[in-house]
């Protein structure tokens, strides 16, 4: 057991002192309480420590939070794909090392990453603030894992909650005007009609389309990572088969014409089409072509007392994605085909991501259960009239 013992410091205060063996058997101690039972507590907690197996050294509480990210993010660097460290590295650049990189893992109070999480989402999305902790609670995980914390504080706190976004979903006709203004129809019909992803349809080459079958195999993914484009699997890392529509069996097969079978299915076969600009590239002005359109025929219907068109809403090239889950579900497409097309991890993801377009199926529950109760009751026999009445 280890023991309590009093001290004077040069200016003559009086400041308390523990005295105790490390688990190796080796003798320290540890200096500066205020009162003495602040020293008994600070003992009790080390002997319960060693007790439990889960004593920590307060030398090695002394670590930073910056010399534990460099290994945890070169690590991640290697298993991680380039489009999704990015934005974790980001996140440390921006937001964890400037607070907490020169911080000591053990000297972090829960109320500070409180305040600091608080303080993020003042000014910036759900998004980056679930991201920053995410990264800055995994490394103090790393910490209590190599003991040199006994608890990580981060676990706990109150954090922003992440609102989804309401996805925009086009019909038939306002895909097909779409692609009738861009540069690139058959690229937005494929998109809108198989729901890839713009790297897995960008990173088909000819050798992955089946004519026969209408189908295409994904097995890669060419995603621009800053202004760099990687290639590597999908994201599931998985290769799955997904059919296209007998109406785009022409125009992918005139995109096949001169190629070779490795050469890219989109674009001049050689590089890959980059994701357009947002603002300026050739999909957005294909958009802003579009709703141009409906804008001047609003006014018309307007100015003759007819009634407004629908306008199509404001979509990228993902939100297609989002296109071919509606239509695909609207068409009679079951969950688990859905999934398999767009290459959820499970069909559980699938619902959770499109739960509101499998609200009319709750009606159509209600509905069968109704026939049904119909048809298994009895129908309630009246009573035989009195002879002579």
């Amino acid at each position: 057991m280890g023991s309590v013992h009093a001290y004077e410091t040069k200016a003559g205060k009086k400041l308390y002192r523990i005295i105790y063996r490390r688990p190796d058997n080796t003798q320290t101690q540890e200096r500066g309480f205020a009162r003495k039972r602040d020293a008994e507590l600070r003992l009790a907690e080390v002997e319960l420590g060693k007790a439990k197996g889960d004593y920590v050294n307060p030398a090695d509480a002394r670590e930073t939070i910056s010399s534990i990210a460099a290994g945890w993010l070169t690590a991640r660097e290697h298993v991680m794909k380039p489009s999704s460290y990015r934005p974790v590295k980001s996140a440390w650049e921006t937001h964890v090392e400037p607070r907490w990189g020169a911080r000591k893992v053990g000297s972090i109070k829960h109320s500070e990453v409180q305040e600091w999480v608080s303080e993020l989402a003042r000014d910036k999305s759900a998004t980056t603030v679930l991201r920053s902790y995410g990264l800055l609670a995994a490394l103090l995980d790393v910490a209590v894992n190599d003991r040199r914390v006994s608890r990580n504080v981060a676990r706990g706190v109150t954090l922003p909650r992440k609102v989804p976004k309401s996805k925009p979903y086009l019909t038939h006709q306002q895909v097909q005007t779409l692609a009738d203004a861009s540069a690139h129809p058959t690229l937005v019909l494929f998109l809108a009609y198989t729901g890839l992803r713009w790297g897995e349809a960008t990173g088909l080459r000819v050798r992955h389309v089946d004519a026969l079958r209408r189908r295409v195999s994904v097995e890669e993914n060419a995603v621009m990572v800053g202004t760099v484009i990687h290639v590597g699997t999908p994201k599931t890392h998985e290769t799955r088969s997904v059919p296209y529509p007998e109406f785009l069996a022409l125009p992918i097969a005139k995109l096949c014409e001169g190629k070779s079978r490795d050469d890219l299915l989109f674009g001049d076969g050689r590089l890959h089409m980059r994701l357009p600009n947002s603002r300026d590239g050739w999909f957005a002005a294909a958009v802003r072509r579009v709703l141009d359109d409906e804008a001047k025929a609003a006014a018309e219907a307007k100015a003759r007392g007819g009634k407004e068109p629908a306008r199509m809403p404001r979509v990228t090239p993902h939100d297609l994605r989002h296109t071919a889950a509606s239509l695909a579900i609207s068409s009679g497409a079951n969950v688990k085909a859905v999934q398999r097309m767009l290459g959820h991890a499970s069909a559980s993801m699938t619902l959770d991501t499109y739960a509101d377009l499998f609200d009319d199926d709750l009606d159509g529950v209600a509905t069968a259960l109704d026939e049904a109760r119909r048809a298994a009751v009895v129908a309630k026999v009246l009573p035989r009239s009195k002879s002579g009445e």
